[in-house]
């Protein structure tokens, strides 16, 4: 089976979108770091590396700490998909990411948004 062309994407061109995405929607770079920690367990240092590193998001979350744990509590749909029924784990991780982000977007709570 063909390995998905989302993998293949480097972290520090998607990064940036991301980062666009909030500011637009009035929110902040630091907030959308720390969303991208919560989930996966990456410093903000080990955060800078992976960018700075130019990993793909297969290394990018292959390399990452620890997805953490409230992750499967993320639920909703990304690009007409729900994530909780994504079936690769890789494809998986990368949906919860794009959902965080779109909730950071949307206004959500910082509370909400990390399942707390």
């Amino acid at each position: 089976m063909p390995q998905n062309r989302v993998f293949a994407l480097k972290f520090a061109s998607v990064y940036p979108l991301y980062v666009q995405k909030a500011e637009r929607k009035n929110r902040t770079k630091e907030e959308v770091d720390q969303v991208i920690c919560w989930l996966t367990g990456y410093s903000r240092a080990g955060l800078e590396r992976q960018i700075e590193q130019g990993s793909d998001l297969e290394t990018f979350f292959a390399q990452a700490p620890a997805l953490h744990p409230n992750s499967s509590l993320i639920k909703g749909v990304v690009c007409g998909i729900r994530v909780e029924e994504i079936e690769d784990p890789l494809m998986q991780k990368v949906r919860y990411m794009d959902k965080l982000i779109d909730e950071l977007a949307k206004g959500k709570a910082m509370e909400k948004i990390l399942r707390k």
